[in-house]
């Protein structure tokens, strides 16, 4: 694969999974392609991309090598997911990450 897809050329998806079809697609890679090139199942891709199975950050990074962007817009594109679907989950408001944002600031000073 020769072609390089920076991510902010990529338009804005609404999930990880979306994101990983879009760069697939973008260069113009079937399913079965991709996946063998990164020695996963294709079903096992085709369901990360329908966001029905969580990637493992190793993954996420062989993902973000073979398409050349940089690995860590993936990841973080990732935890925002994940992020976003505990407070939906929790039935929580856009309050909770003012909270979580002093959380961090405070580990972060703390040591």
């Amino acid at each position: 694969m020769d072609k390089i897809w920076p991510m902010k050329n990529i338009n804005k998806c609404c999930t990880f999974g979306e994101r990983l079809r879009t760069l697939r697609q973008k260069s113009g890679l079937t399913l079965k392609e991709v996946a063998k090139s990164i020695e996963i199942d294709t079903s096992l891709l085709a369901k990360i991309e329908r966001d029905e199975r969580i990637p493992t950050k190793l993954l996420i990074i062989t993902i973000a090598d073979y398409f050349k962007v940089d690995a860590k817009e993936l990841i973080n594109e990732f935890m925002s997911d994940q992020i976003a679907y505990k407070i939906l989950d929790e039935e929580s408001d856009i309050d909770i990450l003012k909270v979580a944002e002093k959380k961090f600031k405070y580990r972060i000073t703390k040591h």
